[in-house]
Formats: C-alpha cells, sequence, structure tokens
C-alpha cells in the first residue's frame, strides 16, 4: 500500500506535467501552516530559475490542472509561488477503510528481509543493573522490535561482560573468605556441588569489596590477574566457579530485564569467543594487517580523508592480554561466520563514538565483516538528575535499576489511587504498566544522541508528551467502545463490525484520519533512521488530534446510529494503531486507569 503523502506527490506530479513543467517538482510536503492548509507544494518555487517565470504563474498553471482532481478539495496558488493544498474527505475516508484491511495497515514490508543484529545491554554479570544500563536496555529493545516489525529478521544480543578481571577478582576474594572450598583444591577430581556457594546479593557485595582490594594491595591484583589466567586456561575448579557465578547473576539479570519488558534473543557474552581469538590474531598477523608497535599488536585504521586523528586499533597488549576491542572484532567474526548479517547495530553511550570508528574500520579493512554489511553504531547521550548532572542516588551514588523503577511504580500508584476507587491488586499492576511507560516513553521521546533529565514529576503525569498521556488516550478509547458496546446490548443491537469509517464531518474529526494516514511513512522513518523519537512524535501527534475531536463530539449520545458507527470503526482503527506503536516502543496499555 502506497503512503498517504506519496499519493498526494503523485498527484501533484500529474498537475505539474500536464501544465507543461518537470513532474518531479510536484512533491508534496506536511503543512508548516496547518492554520492555512493541511500540506503544501513549493514546486513553482525551485522551478521559477528553470523555466525563467515567475513561481506565482507556475502555480497558477499548476492549480488550474487540478479542477476536478479526486485527491484534493482545494489547491490555492499564493504569493510568491506556494501551492496550499487540502485533501477532499472521500479520499482520506477511502484510505484510511483500506489501511482497515491491510496487513500491518498498510505498512510496505520488504520482499527480502535483512538479517539484523542489535547489541545491546552489555552488562557486567556479578553486578547488580544500575541507571547508566537504562538507554540501552531500552532504545535497542525498541529499535529491534521496529526493525522486526518492518519485516526484517532480527536478534537481539545482550553482549554480556564475562570473561575478564573482574571475574578473577571475585574468585579471589571467595577464596580468600572461604579457602576451604574445593574448588580451589587443583587435585580434586571429583564433581563440584550443584549450588553456588553465594547467593546474588553475596555476588554483588563481593565484587566492589575485591576490586577496592585490588586498588590497594598490588598482590591482591596480582593474585586476582592469574585467577583470571587460570579461569580463562581451563582450570576445572575455576571454571566451575565461574559456571556458578553466571548461573546466579543470569537469573537476576533475566528479572530485571523482564521487569523493563526487555528481552534478547542471544545471551552471549566475551567468553564465547575466547578460544576465537588465537585464529583471528594469527589471521591478522598472516594477511599483514597486523603489526608491532612499542610491544603491542595493532592494526593502522586511519584513511587519507580523516580530518582527525584516528589512533590504530589494538588487538593485543605488549604483555599478550587482549582488550574490549579483541573480543569485539572476535565476536564480529563469528557473527558473520553464524549469522550472516546485514546489518550490526551496536547501542553504548556516545563518549564510545571513537572506539566503534576504530573497531569498524579495522573490521572492514581486515574482512572480518563482510563488504556489504553495515555497521552502524548509535551513541545515546547521559540521563541526567534535575541538577543536569548524571542521575544520582540522594546519597551521591549510581543508582540500582530495581529501586528506580520500584520508586516510579510507588509513584504511580500513588497517582492512580488518587480520587478513584480501584482493587488494591488491579492498582498495583495498572500502576507497573503505566509507570514502564513514564521510564520508557521518557527516554526514547527524546533523540537518542541527546543528554536529557529524568523528571519523575513531568514523565508520570497524565497530561503533556509523556507514556501516562498516551496510554490514558489509549483507555479513553476503550472506555468509549465498551460503553458503546452495552448500549447496543442493552437496546437488541450491535454495530456491524465490517462498518466503514465515513468523510469527516468536522475540522477536528478530519485532522484525526490525516495524522492516522501518517502511520507508514512514520514506521519507516523510525526504522530507516533507527530513531525511535520519531514513532514517539507520531503517536504524540494522534494522540491529541483523537482528544481534541473527543472533546468536541458527542459520540456516545450520538443518535445518528450510521454515524456512531462510522466513528467506531474510526476509534478501533485509532487504538490499534497507537497500541501496535507502543508494543514496538516495549510498553504496553491496561484496560483501565
Amino acid at each position: 500500500m502506497k503512503k498517504f503523502l506519496d499519493l498526494i506527490s503523485e498527484e501533484m506530479m500529474h498537475a505539474f506535467e500536464a501544465a507543461g513543467y518537470d513532474r518531479e517538482l510536484g512533491k508534496v510536503s506536511l503543512s508548516n501552516r496547518p492554520d492555512l492548509c493541511e500540506y503544501q507544494c513549493n514546486g513553482a518555487m525551485a522551478g521559477a530559475k528553470l523555466y525563467k517565470k515567475a513561481p506565482i504563474m507556475i502555480a497558477g498553471d499548476v492549480a488550474k490542472m487540478c479542477k476536478d482532481s479526486k485527491v484534493f478539495l482545494t489547491v490555492e496558488a499564493v504569493s510568491p509561488g506556494f501551492l496550499n493544498l487540502k485533501v477532499r474527505e472521500d479520499f482520506a475516508a477511502d484510505y484510511l477503510n483500506q489501511m482497515r484491511t491491510e496487513p500491518k495497515f498498510g505498512l510496505h514490508t520488504p520482499e527480502k528481509p535483512s538479517h539484523i543484529i542489535v547489541d545491546y545491554g552489555g552488562p557486567n554479570v556479578a553486578k547488580p543493573l544500575h541507571v547508566g544500563h537504562l538507554r540501552s536496555a531500552i532504545i535497542g529493545e525498541s529499535i529491534k522490535r521496529i526493525a522486526k516489525y518492518a519485516g526484517h529478521e532480527v536478534l537481539g544480543d545482550i553482549h554480556l561482560g564475562d570473561w575478564g578481571l573482574q571475574m578473577g577478582l571475585i574468585i579471589t576474594e571467595l577464596q580468600e573468605r572461604q579457602p576451604e572450598l574445593v574448588y580451589f583444591d587443583e587435585g580434586y577430581q571429583g564433581d563440584y556441588p550443584k549450588e553456588a556457594p553465594f547467593t546474588i546479593s553475596e555476588l554483588e557485595e563481593i565484587y566492589p569489596a575485591a576490586s577496592a582490594k585490588s586498588k590497594e594491595d598490588g598482590k591482591y591484583k596480582d593474585r586476582a590477574m592469574e585467577a583470571t589466567f587460570k579461569l580463562q586456561s581451563g582450570v576445572r575448579g575455576y571454571r566451575a566457579l565461574w559456571n556458578h557465578i553466571m548461573k546466579v547473576s543470569l537469573a537476576d539479570l533475566k528479572k530485571n530485564y523482564e521487569n523493563l519488558n526487555v528481552s534478547f534473543e542471544l545471551w552471549k557474552g566475551e567468553s564465547d569467543v575466547h578460544d576465537l581469538i588465537p585464529g583471528m590474531v594469527d589471521y591478522l598477523k598472516k594477511e599483514g594487517y597486523a603489526y608491532i608497535s612499542d610491544g603491542a599488536l595493532v592494526v593502522d585504521v586511519k584513511e587519507e580523508t580523516d580530518t582527525k586523528e584516528i589512533p590504530p586499533c589494538m588487538i593485543l597488549k605488549s604483555d599478550g592480554a587482549s582488550l574490549y576491542n579483541t573480543t569485539d572484532l572476535a565476536t564480529i567474526m563469528d557473527r558473520m561466520q553464524t549469522y550472516h548479517p546485514d546489518r550490526m547495530i551496536y547501542l553504548t553511550d556516545k563518549r564510545q563514538e571513537l572506539y566503534f570508528e576504530q573497531v569498524f574500520r579495522c573490521a572492514k579493512k581486515t574482512k572480518l565483516a563482510g563488504p556489504d554489511t553495515e555497521l552502524l553504531h548509535i551513541g545515546f547521550g547521559t540521563m541526567n538528575g534535575k541538577d543536569g548532572k548524571p542521575f544520582k542516588t540522594r546519597e551521591g551514588g549510581v543508582m540500582r535499576l530495581e529501586l528506580l523503577i520500584k520508586e516510579i511504580n510507588d509513584e504511580m500508584y500513588r497517582k492512580i489511587t488518587d480520587n478513584r476507587q480501584m482493587d488494591e491488586e488491579e492498582a498495583r499492576k495498572t500502576a507497573k504498566v503505566v509507570a514502564l511507560s513514564a521510564i520508557k516513553y521518557g527516554d526514547l521521546s527524546n533523540q537518542a544522541s541527546k543528554d536529557y533529565i529524568f523528571d519523575m514529576d513531568k514523565f508520570t503525569s497524565f497530561e503533556g508528551d509523556t507514556g501516562p498521556y498516551i496510554l490514558y488516550t489509549i483507555v479513553r478509547i476503550k472506555s468509549i467502545l465498551n460503553k458503546i458496546n452495552e448500549q447496543d446490548e442493552q437496546n437488541g443491537n450491535t454495530l456491524p463490525k465490517q462498518e466503514r469509517i465515513r468523510n469527516a464531518g468536522s475540522d477536528a474529526e478530519k485532522a484525526l484520519m490525516l495524522e492516522i494516514a501518517g502511520f507508514q511513512a512514520a514506521m519507516e522513518t523510525a526504522y530507516r533512521e533507527t530513531a525511535p523519537h520519531k514513532l514517539c512524535a507520531y503517536i504524540y501527534g494522534l494522540a491529541n488530534a483523537f482528544n481534541r475531536f473527543y472533546h468536541e463530539t458527542k459520540i456516545v449520545t450520538e443518535e445518528d446510529y450510521e454515524k456512531k458507527s462510522g466513528w467506531v470503526a474510526l476509534l478501533v482503527l485509532v487504538r490499534d494503531i497507537l497500541e501496535t506503536c507502543i508494543d514496538v516502543l516495549g510498553f504496553s496499555a491496561p484496560e483501565r486507569m
């Protein structure tokens, strides 16, 4: 199904062509003066120089060709040469009725889907999720869902930090506290216990304690590095402890990500490519890509067109140890061999932009990534407090993610129960759903690359550009439809389920219909630009258009049966599109609020 704006543009192109001008001048855009018109075409301005003719004359010629248009209600040429356009009510209604019958409301899906991997999450095991993990999870999940809805095959990978020095630190601290554990007996040949010798709470306390010790005690750090080496070399007891750490940590991570409605198809980490690194290093040396510089193994990635210094990509440190670069390159190599992706999208803090520039260039230069595979880094800004600084607890520490979620849940529960009678269990459940919309929409409605202020009062408000406002709109539509159904049951009749959306009877109704008609363009743009904030802007505009229509129209008490049935069809379409959009953004709406 063609996009609404494309159909309007085609009609205007025909008019330009019929008037004797280049049809490409007929491209139409949304009006920047909605008080004057619905759409506009500025092609006459561009054609003035080409045809050596006043733009108002060109616009006038084109307007004459639109007198019998089946698309335009009015085409007005205005000085100095703009074309102000309004579409016919029946054209808009026909388009919406077609949307209702098409899969995905007429969204064009590719004949050959792309294979995409979205790399987001990136937590270190044995450490609790904190607010710093929030943006990668929320943005990554929405980008993954948008790409899936657009018709592509997408895998989300958590990309765990599960193989570095932090593992050696944890093992060393465990040995300090419980030296009698069988895992430290290198002569032991039996089976290891099935239960871990620690809980998640103990594990989360062990790591910062070990990290602090290593900074003060050089010998302790040396032991931790030795433990890391033993783990990576395959010492049985250390591997068994690592398996315990992974099992306990993953259970906790999955619980916390589930609270954010975030899921991963792949739960891979640095450990998964550890055994691939030696072969990759040999390949880089053999093919002449890597060389020794100051004892380290590096690959040059600078290009002649660079306007700033791009340092070499380091593969191994001077002591032979691998780095994040090493595991990221090995991961790219592994993904190419296993999944053959067309795109790999990485979500991290924007301060890592240079790092990913180096890694991506290295992957392309060394042919670890295919020549046609797109490597894209989406760097996001910081979530700040009202003081403009990175979000902290009241005590000044980094806030745990589960604590932030709890605070917002509690705030939403308070707002929902104020002046409302609702069962305790339902109120808690509803508060959780609405709180998630507050968190996610509050983040996603901002352009990813920009910093934003986390404002509890604003994000949990039922008014303005917020998640709760979007949900309240959906719930309002559901309530109206339920009331009409109840009326019909009482009167012994039901509205026809296949009733058509009818021509708009008011400016507010037409404005709502034109907002709906922009769905495909909004979803395509959100995918093409990996920009969830574009979809947020669309549903905010749609919600506003619906609420204006609602306030100006007595829907439930309308006595004209045919008019009301047309409105029901319109409301069902608005509800379904809004619920589809919030689903790809990663949250849902309750039945009532």
